[in-house]
């Protein structure tokens, strides 16, 4: 199997429409594309040679509402922390949170897992930034495919993604 080269990763759908939301936002910092697929944080980490604590985690969950609905909810989570699904629950008032399988990421991201980005989904996604970002300048988050990342910082973050801050560990 061939390997994509860095201009076919950058020309990828996905990464084009993490790209154009980063123009849209006035966003100085520039896709990377990794030598290899990164599909956890510490392979993420380490392509960059960064702390874990400073890859953003795009993860989604299934929001159950106190009405029985499910909905998409996004939490954007230090890669050094496990997400504390309770806590992030009782802070939204919600029923419950699950995490979501592929077929659910991919009908309400339009990514993939592994390359789902924090910005430019498909359809309108409440999330959660985890506070844990802000003891950083620079983290990286994924930029829609799994060798493709790009460099924001937490208040970048929260004005990029319209999230809210919380502590989600």
């Amino acid at each position: 199997m061939t390997v994509p080269s860095a201009e076919n990763v950058l020309e990828h759908p996905c990464v084009r429409r993490v790209a154009a939301a980063l123009a849209s936002f006035g966003v100085r910092g520039q896709i990377t594309v990794l030598d290899d697929a990164a599909r956890t944080a510490r392979q993420a980490a380490d392509a960059l040679g960064i702390e874990i604590a400073q890859i953003v985690n795009s993860l989604l969950f299934q929001a159950h509402g106190k009405d029985d609905k499910i909905r998409p909810l996004l939490v954007l989570a230090s890669g050094a922390h496990r997400v504390d699904t309770s806590k992030v629950a009782d802070l939204l008032e919600l029923s419950a949170i699950s995490l979501a399988d592929a077929e659910f990421v991919t009908e309400h991201t339009g990514f993939a897992i592994g390359g789902v980005a924090p910005i430019a989904p498909s359809h309108s996604i409440e999330t959660v930034v985890d506070v844990s970002l802000s003891r950083y300048d620079q983290v990286w988050a994924a930029a829609g495919h799994p060798r493709a990342v790009f460099p924001t910082s937490y208040d970048e973050l929260l004005r990029l993604t319209g999230g809210h801050a919380a502590e989600v560990a």
